[in-house]
This record gives C-alpha cells, sequence and structure tokens, in this order.
C-alpha cells in the first residue's frame, strides 16, 4: 500500500477522469457522515416524541461546534500532506502526520476535561425547552469522552486524503458509520437506552474508527516511531503548521456559529420547529456532501500542483472541479425537492413536524446550489494553504448573514432560511473573487485565465 515517492514528485495527471476517481470515494465518504445523522434521528424520531429528536438536534450542534472548530485538524493535514507531495518530500509527509496526531490527542482530552463548561456554554445558547435539554445533557456527557478518537479520526482522514488515496479513506468513514448505526439500533431499541444509548453507540464506533484509522496509516507510511524528531518539531513548520490551523479553526468556528444560531433561533420557535428545522438540515447536508467529494479533490490536486509549481494543472484542477461541483448540485438539488417530502416522512412519524417541515422544503432543495461554489473554493483555499484569506472571508459572509437574518426577522422561519441562503452565495461568491488576485500571485498568468473556472463550469 506504500506508494511509489517518486511517482509523486512530479506534477499530478489532471483530467475529467482523475477528478472523479478522487471525488466518487470521497463523495460517498461524506455522504456517509449526515446519513449518520440522519440514522441516528429516525432511530430516536421513530419513538414518536417531538422533544427526543429535538435533543439528537441540539446536542448534535454543541458536538459539531466542538468537534469541527477541529477541523483544521483534517484540512490542514490534508492541504500540507497534498504540497509535500507534489514536491516529493515524504520525510515531510510523515512529520506532518506525526504533529497533527500529537495535536490532536492533546485536544481531545481537553475537551473532556472542559466538559462542564463545555456543556453550562453550550446549552444556555441553544435555549432550547427544558425537555430537549434534560434529554440532550444525557447524550452530550456521554458522548463528550469520544473527543480524542474523533480528532484522532481527523488527522488519519487528512493524511490520507491528502495522498490522493480517497478509496481507504471511503472504507474508514463507512466502516465508522456502519457501526455506529448497528450499536444505535442495538441499544436504542435492543436495551431501550434511548438517547443513552445512541450516545454509546457513538462513542464505541469512533473508538474503533480510530484503531483501524491509525492501523492503515501505518501500513501507509511505516513505522512512524524511526521519524527523526528534529524535523517533527522543526520550528518552521510548526509556526506554518500552526499558523494555517489557526487560520482554518477560526473560520471553521464561524461556519459552525453560523449553525448554532439556526439551530437556536429554531428552538426559540419550540419543538415542532426546531425539529422540523434539524430533519430540513440533514437534508441539506445529505445533498450538500455529494459536493465534498469534488471539494476533497480540488484539496488534493491544488495541494499537490502548488507543492510542484505547477500552474498551469492548478488553473485546470480548479476549472474541472468546478465544473463538477456545479454539475452534481443541480442534480442534488432536483433530488431533494423530488423526494423531500418521503425523506421527511421516513425521519419524524410526527403530523405537526412532517406538516412543518414540508412548508420549509423547497428552501433546504435549493441549497446545494446556493453552496455549490462555497464547497469548491474551500477545496481550493485549503489546497493552497491560503488560509488566511479563507478566515476573514468567511467573517464577512457571517456578518452578512447575521445583518440579512435581522432584517428578514418579521418573516419568521421564511426569513431565517433566507439569510442561511444567502449566507451560502456569500461565501462562494466572495472566495471566487479573491481566487482571481490569489491566484496571479502564486502563479503569474492574465486576469481573463484566472476567471475562467466560473466561465468554464458551464461547458466543462
Amino acid at each position: 500500500m506504500r506508494p511509489d515517492v517518486s511517482a509523486y514528485a512530479n506534477p499530478a495527471r489532471i483530467d475529467h477522469r482523475q477528478i472523479v476517481r478522487l471525488a466518487l470515494p470521497m463523495t460517498l465518504a461524506h455522504l456517509s457522515t449526515p446519513l449518520l445523522g440522519v440514522a441516528d434521528a429516525a432511530v430516536i424520531g421513530r419513538l414518536g416524541q417531538a422533544h427526543l429528536l429535538g435533543a439528537i438536534a441540539a446536542a448534535a450542534v454543541i458536538f459539531d461546534f466542538i468537534f469541527w472548530s477541529f477541523g483544521f485538524l483534517r484540512m490542514g493535514t490534508a492541504g500540507l500532506t497534498a504540497q509535500a507531495l507534489g514536491g516529493g518530500d515524504l520525510a515531510e509527509q510523515r512529520a506532518t502526520l506525526v504533529r497533527a496526531l500529537i495535536v490532536g490527542l492533546g485536544v481531545g482530552i481537553g475537551l473532556i476535561c472542559l466538559q462542564p463548561a463545555i456543556a453550562f456554554v453550550g446549552f444556555a445558547a441553544l435555549d432550547a425547552s427544558p425537555e430537549v435539554t434534560r434529554a440532550a445533557r444525557l447524550y452530550f456527557d456521554i458522548r463528550i469522552w469520544s473527543a480524542p478518537f474523533v480528532l484522532i479520526n481527523y488527522v488519519v482522514l487528512g493524511a490520507i486524503t491528502g495522498r490522493g488515496r480517497t478509496d481507504e479513506a471511503l472504507v474508514l468513514q463507512v466502516f465508522v458509520n456502519l457501526i455506529n448505526i448497528a450499536f444505535n439500533i442495538i441499544l436504542v431499541y435492543g436495551f431501550e437506552l434511548g438517547v443513552r444509548g445512541s450516545a454509546i453507540g457513538t462513542l464505541l464506533a469512533e473508538a474503533l474508527g480510530a484503531v483501524a484509522g491509525l492501523f492503515v496509516v501505518w501500513r501507509m507510511y511505516g513505522d512512524l516511531r524511526s521519524i527523526d524528531r528534529r524535523l517533527v518539531f522543526d520550528r518552521a513548520q510548526l509556526a506554518r503548521m500552526f499558523e494555517v490551523n489557526f487560520d482554518i479553526m477560526i473560520r471553521t468556528a464561524a461556519l459552525l456559529f453560523a449553525f448554532a444560531f439556526f439551530a437556536a433561533q429554531s428552538a426559540r420557535g419550540g419543538d415542532a420547529r426546531l425539529a422540523a428545522n434539524s430533519i430540513l438540515l440533514n437534508l441539506f447536508l445529505v445533498t450538500a456532501y455529494f459536493l465534498g467529494g469534488f471539494a476533497t479533490a480540488a484539496e488534493q490536486l491544488c495541494g499537490q500542483s502548488v507543492g510542484a509549481g505547477d500552474g498551469e494543472g492548478f488553473r485546470k484542477a480548479v476549472r474541472l472541479t468546478t465544473f463538477w461541483c456545479f454539475a452534481f448540485a443541480s442534480v442534488a438539488s432536483a433530488a431533494a425537492l423530488a423526494a423531500g417530502g418521503s425523506f421527511i416522512d421516513f425521519l419524524t412519524t410526527n403530523p405537526d413536524v412532517r406538516a412543518y417541515a414540508r412548508d420549509y422544503l423547497v428552501f433546504a432543495a435549493l441549497t446545494p446550489l446556493a453552496g455549490a461554489l462555497a464547497f469548491e473554493f474551500d477545496g481550493v483555499f485549503i489546497g493552497a494553504t491560503w488560509t488566511r484569506d479563507m478566515r476573514n472571508l468567511m467573517l464577512i459572509s457571517l456578518a452578512l448573514y447575521l445583518a440579512c437574518f435581522y432584517v428578514a426577522r418579521p418573516y419568521g422561519n421564511t426569513g431565517l432560511w433566507i439569510a442561511f441562503l444567502v449566507f451560502l452565495l456569500a461565501r462562494g461568491l466572495t472566495q471566487w473573487r479573491r481566487y482571481l488576485k490569489l491566484s496571479e500571485e502564486t502563479f503569474p498568468l492574465a486576469q481573463s485565465e484566472a476567471a475562467e473556472p466560473i466561465a468554464s463550469a458551464s461547458r466543462g
């Protein structure tokens, strides 16, 4: 399984076939993640109690905010690994992995130690009903112990996808998620543990996933104990890693604040509104994560092109992945609109929640198209490690989102969904505009050529 390093010292081959080869496994892997949330919601939702479904949604928001705030452990590792791959530097690829594993393990232990403070702040911010909060706290107190395993899994995925082994990443993701679903069904229904069973199942699945992931990278990278410690703790490389990761952390925290704000506003509208919006957000994740595979392909190919100094390949990778993102977004939006009603009925048996969710289905169906450009350029910026700009543009988009919400607040849940769509559009458009300048600085070229990805999306 260990690749021939010499083969990676040259610029990557970039064409439609290569894009699909990289993207398809990660599309399936990314899709399995929201399907896990869907499965958790379905297991609890079919108990027929809206407050339990709301509890899973509320706890999921808190854990998304906690864990995804450290998503830099995947994204930063993938970008830095891809660049080292493009430069043919195997030693730096291994050092990048070890640095990230050390950080991930330390942060995971720290999160467990901060459990009471995180719970206090998280549940106060959500301001859900007492019934929802009590059930969500039961879930939280168990699942927080999965933190080290979750963050190790992030690092492993980054190290694997950074080397273009998206097939390995798919196997790991499916392994974790299938085990999680099985544990949830057994513990919630078989042992009648309710939300406790769902939390225990997720904890066990993440632990087994971490063990499997470490085995995969050991086979791929060799025995990491033999690595030169001076390289691992090289000051220049450590400074670069922390700069990249800090930017991504701020960007991700802002993104998750946007989702948490959406959930908090949903909760203030009552349990039925919270449950309905959580179902529609799961629909958004199922459809939008079709785009995640092409963002991952952009990460890997753009990062490898930067490492190899291949400007032509970089621009071609952006152009082709943009085309595929928009193509898949169109299909995903149409599928969400057509099958959304059945999706809602599958997730809940509560008639009030079903009716409420159907009223706002069209907004959820528009999210893949609204977010296509944002998904695409997230991958480009991470691969190129333009993380400072990505951070700044995310903060600008978040400000536009909040401003739009308060303007549209009199329209209730409709105003909330409109603000969310504006947020997705703002992210993609601001990144595209900044890409025009950054691509010139990294690889000098004519402005008209840099602008080509948007124009070429319609012709592939």
